[in-house]
């Protein structure tokens, strides 16, 4: 009784830590974004992020290599799951607000559901097609009405946040059907490091940024990136997963979109309108109803 107390407080904390990171990184990087471009911002939120991995790799005693035969899809990892998708992230959040760009990362559970009846050929539950279909039906809604309605949102980064969650789903999915039994820690270390080194290479060349107009702001903001959400909420997450059920996890998508609105509405006192807040509803059961499912599909197979 007492262990499943101290697990279950050990899930709360871990759930609440999860959340407010994933929820409270859209406003960091839309303050990152407003003095330093972002190809080079994203470059230096990963070199800040990378020794703290290494460092961790190296005291956990966790290789930094993957496999003998996989290291070229290490480093694909690098460049598909780190310096494009979260480049495309940045950008999006000059032409969108934060509460926005949340809605639509948290419609990661339905491109990884699409993404896996085309790579995995996976079958899908009557349910889960339904939330698909409720998820993507309610995101195209509130897209529409804030691109209408709202004249700081601008298609461009629309479509870049929806690429950057496209390109994420494909490379879970794809690492899925690889099969491979490899640390969080070798995951992000080194790929990490090499995306932060790219990035900042390829901005300093094409973006050529002045430094001097960097903001005390939006330095702090690439740290909190850096140490807070590419360390600390990584590695919460893993945690979660290890404490709970897929399920139980899976959840914080649904919650971070609503943490990330209410910060917007308390910083920058702006919020999506009272329409698209009413449409999040369906968006967020269509969610639901995908997860849910893939908690039942898991319990059916344990129990075959």
């Amino acid at each position: 009784m007492a262990s499943q107390i101290k697990n279950t407080g050990i899930i709360i904390i871990l759930f609440a830590q999860v959340a407010l990171t994933w929820g409270t990184t859209w406003m960091a990087m839309k303050i990152a974004v407003s003095t330093v471009p972002p190809i080079y911002a994203t470059g230096l939120r990963f070199l800040l992020a990378s020794p703290l991995l290494i460092l961790l790799s190296f005291f956990s005693r966790t290789p930094l290599l993957f496999p003998k035969g996989d290291r070229i899809f290490q480093f694909w990892i690098c460049i598909a799951y780190f310096a494009i998708p979260f480049t495309l992230m940045i950008y999006g959040e000059r032409y969108v607000n934060s509460a926005l760009a949340a809605i639509i990362f948290a419609n990661m559970p339905v491109a990884i559901l699409m993404s896996s009846l085309l790579l995995l050929k996976e079958r899908v539950s009557i349910r889960q097609l339904a939330g698909l279909i409720l998820g993507v039906s309610s995101l195209s809604a509130i897209l529409w009405l804030e691109s209408t309605n709202n004249r700081e949102i601008q298609w461009p980064g629309v479509l870049a946040l929806l690429t950057a969650v496209l390109i994420h789903a494909f490379m879970y999915v794809l690492c899925k059907k690889r099969g491979q039994q490899v640390s969080v820690l070798t995951y992000n270390a080194l790929p990490c490091l090499g995306a932060g080194l790219l990035l900042l290479f390829l901005g300093s060349f094409i973006e050529m940024p002045d430094t001097s107009l960097f903001s005390v702001s939006s330095l702090s903001a690439l740290a909190y990136l850096g140490v807070i959400a590419s360390v600390c909420g990584i590695m919460a997450y893993f945690a979660l997963q290890k404490y709970s059920s897929a399920f139980q996890a899976s959840l914080v998508f649904l919650v971070f979109p609503l943490i990330a609105i209410g910060i917007e509405k308390i910083f920058e006192n702006t919020t999506i309108s009272q329409t698209s807040l009413w449409l999040l509803l369906p968006l967020l059961i269509g969610l639901l109803l995908t997860l849910y499912s893939q908690k039942a599909d898991s319990l059916k197979k344990a129990m075959q």
